[in-house]
């Protein structure tokens, strides 16, 4: 019995894997877009984060939204650099640092609890020291 010689592996199409519960990742991408959205024009809402959240679940869930934030001109360039380098502007730092200063001021000005201002206060800082670690994206 003659059996047909397997095909060389240079002709065949690299395989894909494949992504459980893709309409998870899809779900949660375009739920951390809507989010970041919303959190342009809501005060104390962070739009990068579900911005971030987003582009990392739709790399798993969603081809075409995960592009699509790639391309985007005021989204993509903070998603490469991020993905690629783990990098954080300079801009991206000074801007989120000021935000959480504000926030900060607020919550001492208007929050009665004292345990929740600290705590809330110390998170903060403690993700602003974690952004300021991170490396500057390289120069272009």
């Amino acid at each position: 019995m003659n059996l047909p010689e397997p095909p060389a592996t240079q002709d065949l199409p690299a395989p894909t894997r494949p992504v459980r519960f893709r309409w998870a990742w899809w779900l949660l991408a375009y739920a951390s877009l809507g989010t970041g959205i919303v959190g342009i024009f809501v005060p104390g809402l962070p739009t990068t984060v579900f911005i971030l959240i987003s582009a990392w679940a739709a790399s798993r869930g969603s081809e075409r939204l995960h592009g699509w934030l790639l391309q985007h001109p005021r989204f993509g360039p903070a998603i490469a650099n991020w993905q690629a380098h783990g990098a954080v502007s300079r801009y991206g730092k000074w801007m989120a640092t000021i935000t959480m200063a504000v926030c900060a001021g607020i919550m001492l000005w208007c929050v009665p609890v004292a345990w929740v201002k600290w705590f809330s206060i110390g998170s903060m800082t403690v993700v602003a020291i974690w952004l300021w670690t991170r490396p500057l994206p390289p120069a272009d």
